[in-house]
């Protein structure tokens, strides 16, 4: 299902390029100042917002690879604790398990496993941002 999802905002992706360019042509066209000003907006941002999907479905590929290895080794980490409705830890859960998973993961900073468990429990814990951070690290090491 999540191949059908890429698929689809790769198609949208060109779809939205080439829309963009044919605009970009247009204002070109008028001649204004104001209108070759947005033709040039749209030759630059278009490719650059082109640059962070290709780079977010980048880091989406890396990361669900690992995750699928680490699965079929039986090393993913397990709910230890009981779990809110949402999935994710209960905040006086989630501090325990994420100081003991980093300790994990800077015992064995080569390890990709250790860092990739440790995005896994940051993630079920709600911390995004250091999840991410994690995963990327992990992705990092194992591409080493």
């Amino acid at each position: 299902m999540s191949r059908i999802g890429v698929g689809l905002m790769a198609a949208s992706l060109l779809v939205y390029l080439a829309v963009s360019v044919w605009l970009a042509v247009m204002f070109f066209a008028v001649g204004t100042g104001v209108s070759i000003g947005m033709g040039i907006a749209l030759l630059v941002l278009a490719p650059l917002g082109a640059w962070a999907l290709v780079r977010e479905m980048q880091f989406g590929f890396a990361a669900d690879r690992l995750g699928r290895t680490l699965d079929a080794e039986g090393g993913m980490p397990e709910a230890e604790t009981e779990l809110t409705p949402s999935g994710r830890l209960r905040a006086e859960d989630a501090a325990p398990l994420i100081a003991r998973y980093e300790a994990e993961a800077d015992a064995a900073p080569d390890d990709w496993r250790a860092r990739y468990r440790l995005g896994v429990v940051q993630d079920a814990s709600g911390r995004r941002k250091d999840a991410r951070a994690s995963i990327r690290a992990a992705i990092r090491l194992a591409r080493r």
